[in-house]
């Protein structure tokens, strides 16, 4: 059998994949078995922010390997100790607890802060508001905490203590707060899944005054948008936001799994030896990898995702078959007349990879993406609008 085959044959079938197979890849070029050359437009859903095959990241992780791949959190670590020492200098956070994916990292903060609640506030405020269509991972809290009815319907019961809001609806956001005894706050700047739509600046306030106003805890969720995509570092930045609780995962790791949930002043000390755990979160090798993958975020690169995403807006906006653009940085939606699989299957014959989000096509490219290697895709990507 070749791989499909053996995919369809021995693997869950949880993916809806597309008709390619990756053979191989550098940058944003990528082939496959049958020889054809792809731009890539997806970046393994915002993890490979530099690209495929990248020299420095490939040092940095290869160096680490030659002393020792993995050791437990029994004993310190070098590049563990290094990247939260970055992530907690470049951002005003205190401490970070490392994980293995998005999904962790947000569990983790929705423990801390349930705990949180508990000793500053009382047992009972342990509700957490998040807010409708967003997504936070698909573990049974994470499923919980995201708002939306069609990831819930075939694993009830979930956790309970969880209350939706509306995203632009402040008036809604207060009246949960004073109903119910809360802990947190928890949002997403850009709601990935949910259709690629940035909260705003409005609602983005009104965030940080009711979690000021009510006492409660304010928690980023910087899973796919964080590590330079938005064109900050994180996109709470953009707000004006110092949240108490940010989680980050896919781009840090720059290919291999990883998770962080860091922790503010506020919140720095809540998780003492025995509260949370992770045999894998912390692995040297990852760290090692993320280390070089954060070193690389500068302004210049930042600046960059900038132009390129304002390239994008300015190119794609009113085209035949683009009824709307969405996102920030180099997270953006396109709302398009075609059903998106479609519009995804057509690109792809046209040699562009792109993901879905809803009714969306979802671009999510490489930080570093060449200029003339995104106009080439772009275009295609007009083309397939207006076919």
């Amino acid at each position: 059998m070749n791989t499909s085959e053996l995919d369809r044959r021995y693997l869950a079938h949880t993916y809806n994949r597309f008709p390619m197979e990756l053979s191989e890849g550098s940058g944003s070029l990528v082939r496959d078995t049958d020889g054809k050359t792809y731009i890539d437009l997806g970046s393994g859903i915002a993890v490979n922010i530099f690209g495929l095959n990248d020299a420095q990241w490939k040092a940095a992780v290869t160096a680490q390997l030659g002393k020792f791949q993995h050791c437990s959190n029994l004993y310190y670590s070098a590049p563990t100790a290094t990247l939260a020492q970055m992530l907690c200098e470049r951002t005003g956070m205190s401490r970070v607890f490392f994980s293995n994916s998005g999904a962790e990292a947000n569990e983790c903060a929705i423990k801390a802060a349930r705990k949180w609640g508990a000793e500053q506030k009382g047992a009972e405020y342990y509700n957490i508001v998040t807010l409708k269509h967003g997504f936070h991972g698909r573990t049974l809290a994470t499923l919980a905490a995201t708002g939306q009815d069609v990831y819930h319907k075939d694993y009830q019961p979930l956790p309970e203590g969880f209350l939706y809001a509306t995203a632009g609806d402040r008036a809604e956001l207060e009246r949960l707060v004073k109903e119910h005894k809360c802990a947190a706050l928890m949002f997403e700047a850009v709601q990935g899944e949910g259709g690629v739509m940035p909260i705003g600046q409005d609602y983005a306030d009104a965030l940080r005054e009711i979690a000021e106003k009510y006492d409660l805890l304010l928690i980023a969720d910087e899973v796919q948008l964080g590590n330079g995509r938005s064109g900050h570092l994180y996109g709470y930045i953009e707000y004006g936001l110092q949240p108490d609780i940010v989680t980050t995962a896919k781009g840090l790791g720059g290919g291999l799994p990883i998770g962080a949930t860091l922790f503010g002043a506020r919140t720095a000390e809540v998780l003492q030896p025995g509260d949370h755990g992770s045999t894998f979160g912390g692995n040297p090798t990852c760290c090692a990898g993320a280390v070089n993958i954060l070193s690389r975020i500068d302004e210049k690169l930042l600046a960059g995702v900038r132009e390129r995403s304002d390239y994008i807006f300015r190119t794609l906006s009113g085209c035949k078959g683009i009824q709307s653009v969405s996102g920030m940085g180099l997270m953006l939606g396109l709302e398009v007349e075609k059903p998106a699989r479609e519009f995804a299957e057509l690109a792809l014959q046209k040699g562009v990879l792109v993901t879905t989000a809803k009714q969306k096509i979802r671009l999510l490219p490489a930080l570093n993406i060449p200029m003339e290697l995104l106009e080439t895709a772009v275009q295609k990507l007009i083309e397939c609008a207006a076919e």
